[in-house]
């Protein structure tokens, strides 16, 4: 049997596709996000961490970016 595979880090062009904003705009609000958690630039932000401070639900996003 084959797993499906299930990301758990967001990037831009998954925020640029929830959010509907520019793929400039995503960066800088990933990298904002980021800044507020005290993470690095070489670390991940997760889908969780996302949705936590943009205030939307998990359910609303995962559809869009995992299949």
């Amino acid at each position: 049997m084959k797993k499906e595979m299930q990301r758990v880090c967001i990037y831009p062009k998954d925020v640029q596709i929830i959010t509907g904003k520019s793929y400039r705009q995503s960066v800088r609000l990933v990298h904002k996000i980021k800044i507020e958690l005290n993470k690095t630039t070489k670390e991940f932000l997760t889908i969780d961490e996302f949705c936590e401070y943009t205030g939307i639900k998990y359910e609303q996003v995962s559809h869009l970016i995992l299949g």
